[in-house]
């Protein structure tokens, strides 16, 4: 089980990246890029790849992944953070990180991450 506390301390040790609000919610950008943000108490949104890697999350484990209708179309998926340990949480914080930095942060950065 993980909580805002948790995505914000994970977010916040990736390279180059700061905490604004989004929406009235805490965000997290890399060089201003949003790559994740909470959406309501418990809730967190994050990139993915693309619309068939989040179509793929939710039919693997629905009850830590979903989606609503104005997601829909969109590489984001909503992750239900009671759902989620803190290692699956870096995971995907870091692959959302990853999919939303420009390429010299990457390059930069990318490496020591592992």
């Amino acid at each position: 089980m993980t909580t805002e506390d948790d995505v914000r301390r994970i977010a916040l040790a990736l390279p180059e990246t700061t905490e604004r609000p989004s929406y009235g919610t805490p965000g997290f950008r890399v060089k201003d890029r949003l790559f994740a943000r909470m959406r309501e108490e418990g809730v967190l949104v994050v990139w993915c790849d693309d619309v068939a890697d989040k179509e793929a999350l939710i039919a693997s484990e629905p009850r830590k992944f979903f989606t609503t209708p104005h997601y829909d179309g969109y590489p984001m998926v909503l992750v239900r953070l009671p759902e989620v340990d803190a290692q699956e949480l870096r995971e995907l914080l870091l692959d959302a990180w990853r999919i939303r930095a420009p390429k010299r942060v990457l390059a930069a950065h990318g490496d020591a991450l592992g």
